[in-house]
């Protein structure tokens, strides 16, 4: 019976979709599949979770620093354990994504599982009870900076996703260990999924082991002031940009914004402030500059975000200008992004098959899950924001031990997350 409700769910799921299965689809891009290596390894029976490999493997990578942009180090060890676990296909991309394919016996859909394997750096001045890059295990728990967000999520995947069942799977099962999801969430997932396809995602975000259907987006906005510069002993002579640009942060401050049931409220926070000339001596400014982080909610565009601003009548008599921010990155192999930074929000319906199906699937490995959403962005900004690929999030730890001093995960999270996400694997594909 678990059989048929899996296959119907995942059929329901497929049919709804309005991208084709990934085996049906054109290659994005013919070039990269190319470089994709033939099969490393076959099993034919899969290995059991071995916990303690788990947690070391994850002990490891918590030690490796790992901000983004140089992720190098890590990402050879990823590679490397992939490779031993007996992966069928393991490479590392032209932008530095660790990517790790297993096979099934049969043609059928693709599931994503993915885990970014950057970090926040470690704030100066605040000490921590341990080393942050320890990985020490103490107290039934995992200690340090990305234990929780989230190397434990990524070593999960890679000892979960290794110990599925070839003989008995439909399709294929690709865990992507992405690049630099700390500043540009979803471009380098985006790239991973132009080379293996992509019908299914899993995010491995904190989420306290609940089954997330929907996660806020993020914008980076830019307003800029033009004022007239004049000699601040004679400040009427001229017009000053930063008096303008306080009138527009009233204003701002003044939205009404909508909020959500599980995602919370959209939110302007205002992020820096600067005047041009600066320093200015005794120069009225004639430019003030300001950024805005905009957290966004489902169904909000780029284009109503700048016009809530740019068409308040109030600010009709200032010279304003309003646009999203543009992010440049270079990835640690020399691969540049140059990206628009405005990253959707997502929203699955409760009785969505893909997401009913992952809840009953993780209900079978004995977890305890409901349903939420992400208050936050992740790297399902492209998955289902933009690609609208069915997308769910599951991970071990909660959103309040993420970037946080004394960082650490609990043991029986991150094995749990493990038993979920093969539990998932089969659900999808057995």
């Amino acid at each position: 019976m678990r059989e048929f409700q899996c296959l119907s769910y995942i059929s329901v799921a497929c049919a709804r979709s309005s991208l084709p299965l990934a085996a049906d689809r054109p290659p994005a891009n013919e070039k990269i599949l190319q470089k994709i290596p033939a099969p490393t390894a076959i099993h034919e029976e899969p290995p059991v979770l071995d916990t303690d490999r788990l947690i070391s493997f994850t002990s490891d990578i918590v030690r490796i620093r790992s901000l983004s942009c140089e992720e190098a180090r890590v990402s050879r060890r990823i590679e490397d354990e992939m490779t031993a676990l007996g992966f069928d296909s393991v490479w590392t991309d032209d932008v530095g994504n660790v990517v790790g394919v297993l096979e099934g016996a049969q043609p059928g859909p693709v599931i994503v599982f993915d885990a970014h394997t950057d970090t926040v750096g470690v704030s100066p001045g605040v000490p921590w009870e341990l080393d942050p890059f320890s990985g020490e295990v103490r107290g039934g728990a995992l200690h340090g900076r990305g234990a929780a967000d989230m190397k434990g999520a990524l070593a999960a995947m890679v000892h979960g996703i290794a110990g599925l069942d070839r003989s008995a799977l439909k399709g294929k099962a690709v865990v992507s260990a992405s690049v630099m999801e700390e500043v540009l969430e979803g471009v380098a997932l985006e790239k991973v999924i132009a080379q293996t396809g992509a019908d299914f995602v899993v995010i491995g975000e904190a989420s306290d082991l609940q089954i997330v259907r929907g996660g806020r987006g993020r914008a980076e906005i830019h307003l800029t002031t033009t004022g007239r510069p004049s000699h601040s002993s004679a400040p009427h002579m001229g017009r000053n940009a930063v008096l303008d640009m306080m009138r527009v942060i009233a204003a701002v401050e003044d939205l009404a914004l909508d909020e959500h049931p599980q995602m919370g409220p959209a939110i302007f926070a205002l992020t820096d402030i600067i005047s041009d000339p600066y320093p200015g001596h005794s120069v009225i400014p004639s430019i003030c500059r300001v950024t805005y982080d905009r957290r966004l909610l489902p169904g909000e565009s780029a284009q109503r975000v700048l016009a809530d601003i740019s068409e308040r009548p109030e600010l009709a008599d200032i010279k304003l200008d309003a646009r999203v921010g543009t992010g440049e990155y270079t990835s640690y192999t020399g691969h540049t992004f140059v990206t628009e930074k405005f990253f959707p929000a997502w929203l699955a319906d409760d009785n969505d098959p893909f997401v009913t199906g992952a809840l009953a699937a993780v209900h079978g490995a004995g977890i305890d899950a409901g349903l939420n959403a992400y208050r936050f962005c992740t790297n399902a900004a492209y998955s289902a924001g933009a690609a609208a690929i069915p997308t769910i999030g599951f991970g071990p730890a909660t959103e309040a031990d993420a970037h946080v001093i004394n960082e650490s995960l609990k043991l029986d999270h991150l094995i749990a997350a493990a038993q979920g996400y093969r539990a998932i694997g089969e659900a999808v594909l057995g």
